[in-house]
This record gives C-alpha cells, sequence and structure tokens, in this order.
C-alpha cells in the first residue's frame, strides 16, 4: 500500500511540474521571436504561415491537454468522470 501512494504521488509531482513547464513553453511560443518568424507574406497549401502556426499550436495543445487528464487517471474507459469513494 505505502509503495503504490508513493508512487502515486511522485507522478503527480511530475504531471505538475509538466504542467508548468509546458505553460512555460506555449508562452515563449507566443511571443514576439517566434510570432514574427512566421509573420511571413509566404503561403503553404494557400493558407498563411502563421494561421497555420497558431493553429497547429492550439492542436498540440488541446491534445496535451487530454495526454495530462488521461495520465491524471481522472476518466474511465467511457469518458465519464470515475465515481470517488
Amino acid at each position: 500500500m505505502w509503495s503504490r501512494l508513493k508512487r502515486l504521488l511522485l507522478t503527480r509531482l511530475r504531471l505538475r511540474e509538466s504542467w508548468i513547464l509546458f505553460f512555460v513553453f506555449g508562452v515563449i511560443m507566443m511571443n514576439y521571436p517566434f510570432i514574427s518568424i512566421f509573420n511571413k507574406p509566404t503561403r503553404l497549401f494557400e493558407i498563411p504561415i502563421l494561421y497555420l502556426y497558431l493553429q497547429i499550436g492550439w492542436a498540440v495543445s488541446i491534445f496535451v491537454i487530454w495526454l495530462f487528464n488521461k495520465a491524471n487517471g481522472q476518466y474511465d474507459r467511457d469518458g465519464a468522470p470515475e465515481e470517488g469513494p
């Protein structure tokens, strides 16, 4: 029982550190140097590069949030929140 509790506690601490790391990474990616790199008149598939950069960043952030929720064990296989004791 103690080993399971210790493992759960360490996992949650690592998740918290990962949340902070990805938040800082997201803030950096949405600041001046990166936005100016992608703010060019060139297009890819007739879509401006800046729009693609923002849309791909948005999709990646949603995927990361989904991964964190899955790792945190907040949802069961059906997608419904688990009932607590």
